[in-house]
């Protein structure tokens, strides 16, 4: 698949409504605005969490979402006519949402469920531009098959997850927290946990490209809680130029297919969500539009 999807893109003029709304607002209140002013992006994204952000061997973060930051900047600066330079910030699950409220991000691409408690807290766009499930990771011979299995295990995740609670604690798991990915895989790798609670797309790639590794792990149980990954802003850049560009750029990646082909870059397996994602935005369904609608 060969799109030229920012060439599309600027020819629908998605930004251009983007930047075109920012004449209704104060210049100095607009984020967009300084974006463009100061030309860099700040984004925040993830660095433990292969093959979506990562570090390589020389230290630079890269991945799937970086590869989606990257295309956003030289969106909005081939619209205004100037060279965007992007930093990226790396964040966390405990604190990305902080990052975006206290100001010292612009955006967020990182891994994030799309839940109704957190539109309360940021600005998270529409459409969502992934998904992924809840599942764990166990050694074969754990114990664990089957989310009945976890009355007493030691259950490692990662602090700030919203599945702790609901697929942990309440299945009855010991459950351990950690800050990052690395400390989580050392200490399953180590023995010290008897599954791992996390997405589901973290453990499948690990599995396809580190089958030496993971060879005696499985996942030991359904994948559930089946969630959508949503990009953000700050809550009041939602509705405002920035947000409507960011939405605009994920309605492109879908309907073009770019991240289907950065899906593929990354040696991610295909998902059917993405697929269908595609096939809908292609034919101009309201899930693939700007707006949250009942029941999206």
């Amino acid at each position: 698949m060969t799109v030229n999807h920012t060439q599309r893109w600027l020819r629908n003029g998605a930004l251009a409504f983007g930047l075109a709304a920012l004449t209704a607002l104060p210049a100095a209140a607009d984020t967009l605005d300084d974006i463009i002013a100061n030309g860099k992006l700040v984004a925040g994204v993830k660095t433990d969490y292969a093959p979506w952000g990562m570090r390589d061997a020389n230290g630079e973060i890269v991945g799937m979402e970086i590869d989606m930051i990257n295309d956003f900047a030289k969106r909005i600066g081939e619209q205004a006519g100037k060279e965007i330079e992007v930093e990226l910030v790396p964040v966390v699950a405990s604190n990305r949402m902080q990052f975006l409220e206290q100001g010292r991000i612009d955006v967020m691409i990182a891994t994030m469920n799309d839940l109704p408690e957190r539109r309360k807290i940021i600005g998270i766009v529409q459409p969502d531009y992934y998904s992924s499930g809840v599942a764990i990771l166990a050694r074969e011979g754990s114990g664990i098959d089957g989310w009945d299995s976890l009355e007493g295990k030691k259950i490692c995740a990662i602090q700030g997850s919203w599945y702790v609670k609901d697929y942990g604690l309440k299945n009855g798991a010991d459950m351990v927290v950690f800050p990052g990915v690395p400390e989580v895989e050392s200490a399953i790798l180590e023995g010290r946990c008897d599954g791992w609670l996390y997405d589901d797309s973290a453990f499948v790639p690990r599995k396809v490209n580190e089958p030496e590794k993971w060879a005696d792990y499985e996942i030991a149980t359904p994948v559930v809680a089946d969630a959508p990954w949503g990009a953000a802003v700050r809550l009041d850049d939602r509705d405002a130029p920035l947000g409507k560009a960011l939405s605009a750029a994920i309605i492109d990646w879908h309907t073009s297919g770019y991240l289907v082909e950065l899906e593929s870059k990354w040696n991610i397996p295909a998902t059917a969500w993405l697929a269908k994602m595609h096939e809908a935005c292609l034919a101009g369904e309201p899930i693939c539009d700007d707006v949250l609608d009942e029941g999206e």
